[in-house]
């Protein structure tokens, strides 16, 4: 008598606590002598939701096996960001290609004021109150990469008062 699977894809639970949303999937052409032979690729964010986020981008001639490496790919390029109360320490604009994001903090209660992709992002990274508008180019791509780059440029109040060679005290 044969015992119940084990190891099915079902069955796995996840290693860790993180957050993944997947962007965009696109399906991409390649054009050959005989034609064209048709491919997916998948954009997808992974945070946990406590302050760090990143982003992956996988590609595969199957849906499920490219949202799969995306994800594996946002999981390896996680970075921490830093935040205040669930929110962004001061305003930043950040540009990527033809995309300028400008991102805001908010009082507590407001909630994610953001487009769609850039919503995905802040939710990941557990940004709980933002204000953010894009401008210019509205490609998934370029702006989840724009918002990505913008957070990432948020100082902690400790590495200024360390740059300006003062306390923390003095700076806030």
């Amino acid at each position: 008598m044969a015992g119940p699977k084990r190891n099915s894809r079902n069955d796995r639970e996840p290693v860790d606590e993180s957050l993944e949303q997947l962007i965009n999937v696109r399906r991409v052409a390649k054009v050959v002598k005989g034609g064209r032979i048709f491919g997916f690729s998948a954009l997808t964010v992974v945070g946990d939701g406590k302050g760090s986020v990143g982003i992956g981008r996988g590609k595969s001639k199957e849906v499920p096996l490219a949202v799969s490496k995306a994800m594996e790919s946002g999981r390896r390029g996680m970075k921490k960001i830093h935040l205040v109360d669930g929110t962004l320490q001061y305003p930043v604009v950040a540009t990527h290609a033809g995309s300028t994001v400008i991102m805001r903090p908010a009082s507590a209660g407001t909630g994610i004021i953001a487009g769609g992709t850039m919503r995905a992002v802040f939710e990941a990274a557990g940004v709980k109150d933002v204000l953010a508008k894009c401008i210019g180019s509205t490609n998934p791509v370029n702006v989840v990469r724009a918002t990505i780059k913008g957070l990432r440029s948020i100082n902690s109040p400790e590495a200024v008062a360390a740059k300006r060679g003062k306390s923390v005290k003095e700076i806030l």
